[in-house]
Order: C-alpha cells, then structure tokens, then sequence
C-alpha cells in the first residue's frame, strides 16, 4: 500500500539523509583531531623514555605533518581520479595501521614512522572529508555542514585529552613510561576501524559523478538532498560549470580569477596555523606545567581545551550561515592578538600566574575555533571550481600542513631559546596580519552556490585584468 508523505515528512527525510552522510565523513576529522592531539599527552613520557631533546621532541611531533604534507599532495589526485569516497577509505586503512605502529614502537625512528604514515592518512582526510560534505551539503546550510568537519575534529581532540588523562590518572608514573602512552595511540584503531566501514553506507560526491559522465548516478543523489526539482536546477548549473572550466590544473589557473583564489586559500591555510592554535594544542601540558601545574593538573586542563573546542565549534555551526565567514574571520583574528600579548606578559611576570595562562589559553582558543579553526576549511571547500577543486585544494592544503610542521618542529625551540613572551608575540603579529588579509582581500561566500562563487572569482579576475590593461 502506497502512502503519500507530507512535504515536510520529505524534507526531514531528505535532511535525515544529508546529516547521516555528513556525519559519517565527519569521523575522518574525528581521527585527524584524534591523531594530532594524541602527542599532547604522550610527549613528555616519549621524551623521558627515548632521551629526547628538544628538537627530537619536535621531530617526533612534526613527523605527522610532514606526513600530511605528501597526504593532501595525493589526495587531490585521488580525490579527483578514484572519487572521494574511495580516497577517504584509504585514509580509513591508513589510520589503522598508524595507530598499531605508533603503539608497537621500540625507539625513535618507528616513531617517527609510525607518525609519517599516520599524516598521509591525516592529509587525505583534512582534504577529502571537507570537500566531500561541501559537495553533498544543500548551500543554504553548507557552512554549519563543512562546520561538522571542524566539530569532528576538536571531538577527536577532546576525546584523546580525556583519554590521555584517564590514562596518566589511573597508573603509576612508571607504568605510563613504559606502556601508558602506547595505549595513548592504539586507542586510534577503534574510531579507525568504524570510519573505514561506515564509509561503505555513504554515496559518491554527485559533483565527482557529474565530472566523471555517470549524471543519472549524480541526479539520484541529489534528489535525496534537495528533491527532483532542486536536483535538475542544481545538475544543469553543475554541468554547466564543468563545461566552463578545462580539467587541466594548469590551464584552470592561467585564468585570472582562478589563479587569485588559489592564492587566496594558499595564504589563508598558512595564517590558520600561525594563529598559535596547534602550538598550544601540541604542547599544552608543557605550557601549564611551565606556568606552574602539576602533571595531573595539566592534563586535566588540558581536557578543558578539549571540550572549549567542541562547544564553540557547535557555536560556530549554528551562526556561521547567518554572521558570514568574512566577518567572523576578521574580528577574531583581532582578538587572537589581543590574547597572545597578554599571555605573552603573563610569561614575563617574575611569578606566573597559572590561573591567566589558563584562562588566556582557552580565551584564544574559544576565539579561534569561533572563525579560523572551522571558518578556513569551509572557505577552502567553496571557492575552487568542480573540476579542479581536488587538486587546488591540495595546493592550499599543503601550505597548511607546512606551516603546521613548521610550527611543530620550531615551537619547542624557540619556547626555550627566547621563551614564551617573544614567542607569543610572534603569533600575534601574524593574528593581526591575517584579519587585516581578510578584511581587504577575501569576499563573502556565505549563502551561495558553489558555482555561483567560482563565476564571481572568474568575473572579478576579468575585471582586474581589465582594468590592468587600461
């Protein structure tokens, strides 16, 4: 027997469905903020255990950005040549064989290894997770849904503090030497294990089936999202925007327009990571314990981080459509400087004050998971062109993941070497720089089409060039 469902039966249907999909790519930001945070606790045992300096310390930190490096280099590729779904399962096995290694290491260089590996996985899904709820997500709310990635990722974040701490808690300083941080990374394995067969329940990115011929495939999928009416609306302006645009990288970014937004999203990735956020987010129980905690103390502050990130990137996800990314960008930048200098000084006082690094510390992070954290991922997976958007996004994404290694690898070094004001005060100046970047350089993208922000990028590079010639 046949029933007719009401249209709003079929809205929440066609949401369910969306929401599930999202979710589902999601858990690969989960396991990037699992894998990137897992080091915070581990460190200072690995350190002990290894009789590791201060650039060893960095070097073992760093070695899964180095890692993601080659990761967001092929994942554009993949992405772009096997699919997006298919490339996230990879990402899937890659955690996997991470978490099992990292924990099984017997000296540095497995380490090291083991962390490499785990980036490649990081890279593939910082990329392809994104861009692949971007393509899927009906505009109207793409931001709130790209968002999901960021609440993803600081989930992971605060689920490996937790579980950092749970572990240092319950054991003997001995115990934790020697096995405690092993256990720190295999826990990875499990959320590993459950991203890589759920993936099996999602479908293909419909912009991916469209570029590769397969529309009737890609028309299905976006019926489930938008309905029969949206979905022909939404196919025609899709094909006409791979007609439009050759499927050559090179040729793509000969066009004005285009060249200017793969600079734009080059430029923004690096700002995100000299905002100073994973300097504290790899390192937080060293700062605490140099403002004066103790070990517990430490990592239990550092859980706070944790959950401070997963509460204001829902606050994120819920404004983000409306304020606008521009917006939100710009006045936190602003007051990412104006944390960073004040806790610049609080490192300089003769007596530190635990209580305002603390406090200072999850005011720039609060700040930071506001705007830059979630906001420059979702700017990344709007501003590219269907059938080169992969392969830009690894150009930006790349920039990132070396500016996360260099932050990684020096941040150690130059918290001993000039201490923690000068250091502080460094990242501040690049907050101040990258507001300002933001406010003169990068356009609103909130509330349109992906490919109603790929024609204004080509009918702005038009205009400049023509205004160039006169």
């Amino acid at each position: 027997m046949q029933t007719n469902a009401s249209p709003s039966d079929a809205g929440t249907a066609k949401l369910g469905f969306v929401v599930a999909v999202v979710v589902i790519a999601s858990l690969g930001g989960l396991l990037f903020g699992y894998d990137t945070g897992v080091i915070a606790g581990a460190n200072e045992f690995l350190k002990t255990e290894f009789h590791m300096g201060a650039g060893m310390t960095g070097l073992v930190s760093s070695s899964i950005d180095l890692g993601a490096m080659l990761g967001v280099l092929i994942a554009g590729y993949m992405g772009d040549k096997i699919g997006r779904k298919k490339a996230l399962s990879v990402a899937g096995l890659i955690f996997i064989v991470c978490s099992i290694l990292t924990a099984l290491a017997t000296n540095v260089a497995e380490l090291v290894i083991g962390r490499f590996i785990g980036g490649v996985g990081i890279g593939l899904a910082s990329l392809l997770s994104p861009l692949y709820i971007a393509e899927i997500a009906p505009p109207r709310i793409r931001g709130r849904l790209v968002g999901s990635n960021q609440l993803a990722i600081v989930s992971g974040i605060f689920i490996v503090y937790f579980i950092n701490a749970a572990i240092v808690s319950s054991h003997t300083d001995a115990w934790n030497q020697t096995t405690g941080w092993r256990w720190m990374f295999g826990m990875g394995a499990i959320p590993a294990v459950l991203f890589f067969l759920l993936l099996f329940f999602v479908p293909e990115s419909p912009r991916f089936l469209m570029a590769r011929g397969r529309e009737q495939q890609a028309i299905a999928i976006l019926e489930r999202v938008n309905g029969r009416e949206q979905a022909r609306v939404d196919a025609k302006a899709i094909r006409d925007s791979i007609d439009m645009v050759p499927d050559s990288l090179f040729r793509e970014l000969s066009r004005p327009g285009i060249r200017k937004a793969l600079f734009v999203g080059v430029l923004l990735a690096i700002f995100q990571q000299f905002t100073g956020t994973n300097a504290v987010g790899y390192y937080a129980p060293m700062i605490f314990k140099a403002a004066g905690a103790g070990t517990n103390a430490s990592f239990y502050d550092t859980v706070w981080i944790g959950a401070i990130k997963v509460i204001f990137v829902i606050v994120l996800m819920l404004i983000v459509d409306r304020v606008g990314r521009k917006r939100l960008l710009v006045w936190n930048g602003g007051f990412m400087a104006l944390f960073l200098v004040i806790l610049g000084i609080a490192f300089s006082l003769p007596h530190m004050l635990t209580w305002l690094v603390l406090g200072l510390t999850f005011l720039h992070t609060i700040a930071y998971e506001l705007s830059w954290g979630g906001g420059v991922w979702i700017v990344l997976s709007e501003i590219y062109p269907t059938a080169i958007r992969g392969r830009a996004m690894s150009i930006a994404s790349f920039a990132l993941w070396f500016a996360t290694y260099l932050v990684a690898q020096f941040f150690p070094i130059l918290l001993q070497a000039i201490g923690g004001t000068w250091t502080f005060w460094i990242f501040a100046v690049f907050c101040i720089a990258m507001a300002v970047f933001m406010k003169k350089v990068v356009p609103e993208t909130s509330n349109k089409s992906m490919e109603k922000i790929q024609t204004d990028w080509i009918q702005a590079g038009s205009s400049d060039s023509t205004s160039n010639s006169i």
